[in-house]
């Protein structure tokens, strides 16, 4: 069985989010499922998604770090500055990150480990609502 949900995040600021919880609670979907896969892809090009740790939300802020320290605003090479000192190193941390993560579903659930979570990378100063389309497959 084949399904495809678009789902609506709320807007957030800038950092690395924990949204577990916020996909789940709009998949209803997934609990006609015992075995399969989720694919989120996220329909934007200036924020990501990955996978890391759920409890320490101190990983969520030094990923923020790390990654404005790798690719800060400003640089004197960028050529895309119209649109914000956000917006080039948006697009730059967005592909290093990547735009979508497949995860197993079991049971009714998604198959992560114990301490891991759906991250939402939020590269902008103000993202906005971001969209994420979820396909889903497997059996009943």
């Amino acid at each position: 069985m084949w399904q495809q949900i678009l789902i609506r995040l709320k807007p957030r600021c800038r950092g690395f989010h924990l949204i577990s919880d916020e996909v789940i609670s709009q998949l209803p979907q997934l609990q006609q499922y015992q075995i399969g896969l989720a694919h989120l892809f996220i329909q934007h090009t200036s924020a990501s998604l990955t996978i890391n740790e759920n409890a320490d939300p101190t990983v969520r802020s030094d990923m923020e770090s790390h990654f404005n320290h790798f690719v800060p605003e400003r640089a004197s090479y960028y050529q895309h500055t119209y649109e914000g000192d956000d917006d080039m190193p948006a697009h730059i941390k967005a592909s290093l990150l990547g735009s979508s993560v497949m995860l197993p579903i079991r049971q009714g659930h998604l198959a992560m480990g114990t301490w891991q979570g759906i991250y939402l990378g939020e590269h902008r100063d103000q993202g906005g609502s971001r969209k994420i389309l979820v396909t889903l497959q497997g059996s009943k």
